[in-house]
């Protein structure tokens, strides 16, 4: 946009109404400037051109009557004195135009035949064709004329002179002139036109995403910038900022949802120590009493403590302060972690919770954030399993990808569910009796989009979920050495 004189945007003009300046704000404008230098740098091209152009002709003609010149002057040179009198007469009684000129004078410098007054004075003898002035003379009267003529002495000392004029060079200039002339001004005017047309369209543009971006600020956020699907630096740069927007909307939308969400989930076990806390005061008669109140209301508030920390955590990484620690991590071993940390949990239940990663496989990223990612899918998959069902993690590698898959044997996610569990604070009827605050997969699906990689649920009975980690780009692989 910096081609254009952008219209502020804080101006508070009615669109109705029409700002005589701006109608003539074009010529102001860095496009129209930008066109004008243009046309001035072809006019220069075609100026330039032209004068080549002219300059080989005349280069050209003045070779080529050199040529001529010297082959008749060699024809005429080569007869004898009668005839090379009769051969000048009969070639100036062929000469309409009055081009030729050809005369031969004595040794004393007197005219013998021809139709030149005199010898002229700098015309060197046996010498290459070179321009001169003469003055012709014939029954028409005489004529100071520039002509491009030879001067050859014969054996019996007479000399020849034979010449043609130049004046061909100066009606093919008039001529270059005026092509010059009716093509330049013709192409200077559309150069212009043409910069005035653009640089009213780009303020036609920039006019009309002032309009849209101050109903942007002015509350609608569902306002898009206008881009049309072609290949061109405003409209990439329209769906750039139209991506962007969708996204600021999503979050905007779900920010209006978690205040809500977090009054909600904070006032439950808020109000639960509360309650325990009153009626303890009111009931306990010994202190066995006192303390089982007490502990209840310490429960409710490290329930609210566990959704603040979460919802911290879930800032710090969807701020992305974690990605300048990223590293090589090695999945084999970490899920083999996991797995021993939850193992415990799974035998309590009768849960077979096996890992299989018998190949040692890396990514790229914060060893820390993956192995809690993986570690809330795991609790989720024993949460949801019934006793005597089965977990399973599996490390692998498909199609330049690894992947972490956990598999399980409970009820699984609907197809309609597959979105909204992601969300914060989101616990479907089934969950409702389960512990928890409706983060966990939030946080999943946070970590996932800082390393790059994709989260991926699939629906049916048997839950299983895949975090799926491309290849890394060898420059992100050449930081990674580097740490």
């Amino acid at each position: 946009m910096a081609g254009c004189d952008v219209p502020p945007l804080t101006s508070t003009k009615p669109s109705g109404q029409r700002d005589p300046m701006r109608q003539a704000q074009f010529i102001r404008s860095t496009t129209f400037h930008w066109a004008l230098a243009v046309a001035g740098v072809l006019a220069v091209f075609i100026i330039v051109l032209f004068g080549f152009i002219y300059w080989k002709i005349d280069d050209y003609l003045t070779a080529r009557s050199d040529r001529v010149i010297t082959v008749e002057l060699d024809s005429i040179a080569g007869l004898s004195p009668e005839r090379r009198l009769e051969a000048i007469d009969e070639k100036l009684r062929q000469d309409p135009r009055r081009v030729q000129v050809v005369a031969i004078f004595a040794a004393d410098g007197h005219r013998i035949t021809g139709n030149l007054e005199s010898l002229p004075p700098h015309l060197r003898i046996d010498a290459p064709a070179q321009g001169t002035d003469v003055i012709r003379t014939d029954r028409k009267g005489s004529e100071l004329q520039t002509v491009r003529a030879i001067a050859r002495r014969m054996r019996n000392g007479d000399v020849l002179v034979l010449g043609r004029n130049i004046d061909e060079a100066g009606e093919i200039s008039h001529v270059v002139g005026q092509a010059l002339a009716l093509g330049l001004l013709p192409a200077f005017c559309l150069c212009l036109l043409a910069g005035a047309w653009l640089s009213m369209r780009a303020q036609k543009r920039v006019e009309e995403v002032n309009q849209r971006v101050q109903r942007i600020i002015a509350g609608n956020l569902r306002e898009r910038l206008p881009h049309r699907n072609v290949d061109e630096p405003f409209s990439r740069l329209a769906a750039i900022v139209n991506g962007m927007l969708d996204e600021m909307e999503t979050m905007i939308h779900a920010l209006a949802g978690v205040g809500n969400d977090i009054a909600h989930d904070l006032r439950t076990p808020l109000t639960r120590a509360r309650l325990a806390l009153e009626r303890g005061r009111t009931n306990a008669t010994n202190l066995e009493q006192l303390q089982a109140v007490v502990d209840k209301a310490i429960a409710g508030i490290d329930q609210s403590l566990t959704i603040i920390t979460a919802l911290l955590r879930l800032a710090e990484i969807e701020n992305s302060r974690r990605s300048a620690g990223f590293g090589s991590v090695h999945l084999h071993e970490m899920l083999r972690e996991v797995c021993d940390i939850y193992e415990p949990i799974a035998e309590n239940r009768n849960i077979d919770l096996r890992v299989h990663a018998s190949e040692p496989l890396s990514v790229l990223g914060d060893r820390d954030l993956l192995f809690e990612a993986v570690a809330n899918i795991v609790d989720n998959a024993i949460k949801f399993t019934p006793d005597g069902g089965k977990v399973r993690i599996e490390l692998i590698r498909c199609d330049n990808e690894t992947i972490v898959r956990v598999t399980d044997t409970g009820s699984g996610i609907s197809e309609q569910e597959r979105e909204v569990v992601l969300r914060r604070f989101y616990r479907s009827d089934k969950m409702r009796n389960t512990p928890g605050v409706g983060l966990g997969l939030n946080l999943v699906a946070a970590i996932v989009k800082l390393h790059g990689f994709r989260l991926a649920i699939h629906a049916g009975p048997g839950g299983r979920i895949d975090i799926i980690c491309p290849d890394p780009q060898p420059s992100r692989v050449a930081l990674a050495a580097k740490i």
